[in-house]
């Protein structure tokens, strides 16, 4: 078998879920929900959940007391961001280790450059060695493009390895329907189905200019594309950088009174003006999200005039585009976001 360059994408499995089991053994085997301060009489959100917890339709973004009601028996932990960051540092460092180019997308994925005959057993390999160095389980999907692997780790879940390429793309593909695609959300797909586009393959055979009447110039024909499987094959080993820093509270009572809520926003400005400091970037774009009860959501969001770290100008921003909202009615959380420049 010949050597071909092949990208692999790693993904760990129930990631957060894992971390705290690992941390509790005890809790294997169990219905385990991530989220907030652990504890499902207070206003949070699922932060992950065990594929125990998930068969009873627990998910993330689900406010905890859902969760709780879905499944009484679950056991709910509070999240911990920094431990997460330190076992996620140990997995990247394994596949470093393996003198692999690694690509960090976040915590708990990455993407492998794999110029190797036999990507399979890389990517056993890969299993073995972090399941030794963290106990942790990953899928890994094995692409000829970054777009295949990742929608391969999707078939490949959970602790499997699965394989998806030009050659076998319309028999897994075609009949499913487009937020199969990585780039696709359920919003983007009910529009599509409002067009009668309702598979990939679909999409895929789709006239480009009715897609960029519907869609926008780029946006339509980048969704055919998206459907043909195309994706860039290039894995860089530069570190992950994340876009953008945020932070939110959730109220355990609505807030009503608007000076409460500048107020509210105004000390969120702060802490994520802290974080930007940290960074050490500045911040080019400001973002606001509201959460009216029960459970609508929006964000709004301005550029800046110019980059900047200063906590006063991201409050101003935070506070103008808090303006920007009809806020009649109660509010259940708020967040503020400062998006750092893409390089």
């Amino acid at each position: 078998m010949s050597t071909r360059d092949w990208v692999l994408h790693v993904d760990l499995d129930q990631f957060i879920a894992a971390v705290e089991i690992a941390r509790h053994p005890e809790l294997r085997g169990k219905p385990v929900v991530v989220g907030g301060q652990g504890d499902p009489t207070q206003r949070a959100v699922v932060a992950t959940a065990s594929y125990e917890a998930r068969e009873f339709g627990v998910h993330s973004g689900m406010p905890l007391r859902t969760a709780a009601k879905r499944c009484p028996d679950a056991v709910f932990l509070p999240s911990d961001p920094p431990a997460y960051e330190a076992v996620s540092e140990r997995v990247m460092a394994t596949l470093r280790e393996l003198g692999l180019v690694v690509e960090v997308m976040g915590w708990d994925e990455a993407f492998v450059a794999a110029p190797v005959a036999d990507p399979e057993a890389l990517a056993a390999d890969i299993q073995r060695a972090v399941t030794a160095e963290t106990g942790l389980s990953c899928s890994v999907g094995i692409g000829d493009n970054k777009a295949r692997a990742k929608i391969a780790t999707g078939f490949a879940k959970p602790a499997g390895i699965y394989r998806l390429t030009s050659r076998n793309w319309t028999e897994v593909m075609a009949h499913r329907p487009p937020d199969a695609l990585w780039g696709i959300g359920a919003k983007t797909t009910r529009k599509l189905a409002e067009a009668g586009i309702t598979t990939v393959a679909g999409l895929a055979a789709a006239d480009p200019a009715d897609l960029a009447a519907r869609f926008g110039p780029t946006m339509g024909p980048y969704f055919r594309i998206l459907a043909h499987g195309a994706g860039d094959r290039e894995v860089t080993a530069t570190p992950y950088v994340p876009r953008s820093r945020s932070r939110e509270t959730t109220f355990q009572r609505n807030l009503t009174d608007a000076a409460a809520l500048a107020e509210q926003v105004t000390l969120l400005a702060r802490r994520v003006a802290d974080d930007v400091v940290a960074e050490g970037r500045p911040a080019v774009r400001v973002g606001v999200k509201v959460r009216f009860a029960p459970f609508l959501t929006q964000t709004r969001s301005i550029t800046l005039e110019s980059p900047t770290s200063e906590a006063a100008a991201l409050e101003r921003a935070a506070l103008t585009v808090l303006g920007k909202f009809e806020l009649g009615r109660p509010v259940r959380l708020l967040g503020v976001k400062a998006e750092f420049e893409r390089t």
